[in-house]
């Protein structure tokens, strides 16, 4: 039967182009002589093959190949939209997300972003080395598990060695920003200089930057957690064998109906009216059997079908990229606490110099009242006190004794407001 369907439903990559390795792509290199060879009526030929780009194709056995493709031979293939299709350009930047559509998964997790279909995986060819190392990690995985019984889908592999590196890229740069972060901190809370300051704001800036790409990640887990009906549309493999099932159901009722109209007609001889009647019976039995075969179709797709496989999936690695997430909510909460630290350190710093200033103030005011007086006291101008010769320095002495009581009783009104703890 298998077989059977395998001669029957004929594979939807003739767009493909095979890597220049293949031995029959032309050797000139042109690609619409190729599609001209498949005999490809819709190919537009593009001048030099502009608009396409290399590409890796990974299938259910592990075989990696490199195709030149163009936008349109994709979308097409896949029956993705364009906008689905620049979440996969490498020179834009988009917030990671994960789209599940009718034939395919799109995937955009950091710098891992792919086409996952039923059968395959496409993702475009880059010398990235988050991109090399999830190729051969998932080409080595298909390779082992090929002879191996697994419940778990081919799409869902693919899905899975994504998030899993994913998380455990951002779980590392987490690490490795904690590790470096750590000791600046230390350091800048025992000696606070504009090297250090400069320093922590560097390494902010990356542990914000870091917070936003790994809360974006687990926002777009727990929402496609949320949504029953997300999940349902990314089981591809389960449609696709709903699809073939009821296709070939629906053919081999076609052929039980001719057979039996043959049938009929070969038989004994009836009126014409009876015919009719028999014809019109059969094809009201044919469409009751064609309409409960949708039916059972629209309701075996419904959301409510069984979907804790991949929500086992999706919340594992939601529990790991959560787990990143509060590490580095930790960090900054633990940045948090040394800036707080260091303000206050720099507030009693201030109220330290605050209180000196106020000291130092009443001291110059004072210094200021015996000034004064000793400057009354020389200017040149006749009095009977300066025929004593000790009549000066009793001022001095008596100025000196007054300005330090107004001193001493300055410090007592500030003790007594609680201005200063002196």
């Amino acid at each position: 039967m298998a077989e059977r369907q395998t001669q029957e439903i004929p594979s939807k990559f003739p767009e493909f182009v095979p890597s220049n390795s293949d031995s029959r792509f032309p050797s000139n290199g042109r690609l619409e002589d190729y599609f001209r060879g498949l005999g490809n009526p819709g190919f537009k030929k593009r001048g030099h093959g502009l608009g396409s780009r290399s590409w890796v194709k990974i299938d259910q056995n592990g075989n990696s190949k490199i195709l030149e493709l163009d936008k349109a031979t994709v979308m097409r293939h896949c029956s993705l939209p364009s906008r689905d299709l620049r979440l996969l350009d490498p020179m834009f930047i988009y917030p990671s997300s994960i789209l599940g559509r009718e034939k395919a998964i799109v995937v955009n997790l950091e710098m891992i972003r792919c086409i996952i279909t039923a059968d395959e995986v496409i993702l475009m060819n880059s010398l990235d080395a988050s991109v090399v190392h999830y190729v051969s990690e998932l080409c080595k995985r298909l390779q082992a598990n090929k002879d191996q019984a697994d419940d778990l889908p081919f799409e869902f592999k693919a899905l899975e060695l994504a998030l899993e590196l994913t998380c455990m890229s951002l779980d590392a740069k987490a690490k490795e920003l904690e590790i470096e972060i750590y000791p600046v901190l230390d350091e800048l809370a025992s000696s606070i200089s504009t090297l250090n300051l400069e320093h922590v704001r560097r390494l902010k800036g990356h542990l914000l930057a870091l917070t936003q790409r790994v809360q974006k990640v687990c926002d777009e887990i727990e929402h496609l957690m949320d949504d029953d009906g997300d999940m349902a549309e990314m089981y591809l493999t389960e449609k696709k064998q709903r699809k073939e099932a009821y296709a070939n159901n629906e053919q081999y009722d076609q052929t039980t109906f001719f057979t039996a109209s043959r049938v009929g007609s070969k038989s004994a001889p009836v009126s014409p009216v009876g015919s009719c009647i028999g014809v019109q019976k059969l094809q009201r039995a044919f469409s009751s059997i064609s309409s409960s075969k949708l039916g059972s179709l629209g309701s075996s797709s419904n959301i409510e079908e069984n979907i804790d496989q991949l929500e086992m999936l999706l919340e594992a690695y939601f529990v790991f990229i959560d787990n990143t997430l509060n590490k580095l909510l930790s960090l900054k909460e633990y940045i948090d606490d040394t800036e707080d630290f260091i303000t206050i350190k720099l507030g009693n710093v201030q109220n330290q110099l605050i209180k000196f200033e106020l000291l130092l103030t009443g001291a110059t005011f004072v210094a200021t009242v015996f000034a004064v007086v000793t400057a009354v006291f020389g200017m040149n101008f006749e009095a009977t006190i300066f025929d004593v010769p000790s009549a000066f320095n009793w001022v001095l002495i008596i100025s000196g004794i007054l300005c330090g009581s107004l001193y001493f009783s300055f410090l007592l009104y500030v003790r007594h407001k609680k201005i200063l703890s002196v």
